[in-house]
């Protein structure tokens, strides 16, 4: 055995509450971040890493509070800027796991921008975004996910902004994973959560998360009891799209147009089906925009959770690591030479 194999076997076994911190959670009795907070404990003895080189950081809102729940390292950080302290911890310290706790506000609008160049650039992190589709913390403004038509306290006749589809962005920005849950599925949430951490590369999961003051029953409309089986779907790889309650309906490409067909007329089968496969840009964009208000659309289509994309390239650390190293070997100077010398750069 190596000397990291003795170190490895001799570390004591986690549990979930070795990453539980001494403070209470101060969420409302209700809150969907209670349940993400206690798969995102379960997930962490899967790293097969000691606490103290796993980070959590956060921006500003109710999820961001998370960081203080963990017994890990942690930065609660400021409005809209947990991606670039992440991204900076990431480049420094690569050897740590970096999570980042964020929410629909948060990531979205003033921290929009970090958003979509931390997916291109595509760190070794992983983004849970938390998407209530409301301002929470502040006490109720909507929000970039918030619904057309939602009266809140700045849109007291109905919100008129069309809202960001988070898949649809992160794969826009060249994300390189992205993958929806829900707070209260707790077991597949913890399942998807474990596929982010074993992305090499930015993952972002968005995980829809019930605001029980402010935007109660946000999802209900497909995501309640009596709705759950006939308006989500459940995407696996190498498997056909089939959703309903009896699994009687499916969904197949019409040329590039996926429409919903009834298996129980026994004229289509499951082989006649959309095939998932994460690697699949293509299928992964139409995904993405399965995205209308099933109460509005006639023939509506399922609101998909799991993993939609997988894609593998380079984390950024890794190509700026080489990049300084093949610098590094032309000499290393020092600052002072660097400020003497007759140019600010010298390029070979």
């Amino acid at each position: 055995m190596t000397d990291i194999d003795i170190a490895q076997a001799s570390r004591p076994v986690l549990t979930a509450k070795d990453f539980a911190s001494d403070q209470e959670p101060k969420w409302c009795p209700g809150c969907g971040d209670h349940a993400v907070l206690q798969q995102l404990k379960n997930v962490m003895p899967d790293l097969g890493m000691p606490p103290e080189e796993i980070v959590f950081i956060s921006g500003i809102g109710c999820s961001s509070r998370l960081p203080y729940y963990m017994a890990t390292y942690g930065v609660h950080g400021i409005h809209g800027r947990a991606l670039p302290m992440a991204s900076g911890l990431k480049t420094s310290r690569p050897e740590l796991s970096v999570w980042v706790a964020t929410g629909d506000g948060d990531a979205l609008s003033i921290g929009g921008n970090h958003f979509i160049h931390t997916l291109r650039r595509n760190l070794d992190l992983n983004v849970v975004l938390f998407n209530n589709e409301i301002y929470g913390l502040t006490k109720g403004q909507y929000s970039p996910t918030t619904k057309i038509g939602l009266k809140t306290v700045t849109s007291p006749n109905g919100v008129i902004d069309h809202p960001f589809n988070t898949a649809a962005l992160t794969l826009g920005s060249g994300g390189t994973f992205f993958a929806r849950a829900m707070d209260r599925d707790g077991k597949y949430l913890r399942s998807v959560l474990h596929r982010a951490a074993q992305h090499k590369g930015t993952s972002l999961v968005e995980i829809y998360q019930n605001c029980p003051i402010f935007n109660n029953s946000a999802f209900e409309a497909f995501a309640g009891q009596e709705n759950k089986d006939e308006r989500t779907i459940y995407v696996e790889q190498d498997m056909p799209l089939v959703f309903g309650k009896f699994r009687q309906k499916g969904i197949r490409l019409d040329g590039s147009t996926p429409v919903v067909v009834d298996l129980s007329k026994g004229d289509i089968s499951e082989n006649d089906l959309w095939i998932h496969n994460e690697r699949d840009i293509f299928k992964a964009n139409l995904l993405a925009r399965f995205f209308d208000d099933p109460l509005t659309v006639e023939n509506f289509l399922p609101r998909p959770f799991g993993v939609f994309y997988v894609e593998d390239r380079m984390p950024y650390e890794d190509a700026l690591t080489a990049q300084i190293e093949i610098a590094q070997k032309k000499g290393v100077g020092t600052l002072e030479e660097l400020l003497k010398g007759d140019s600010a750069y010298n390029i070979k």
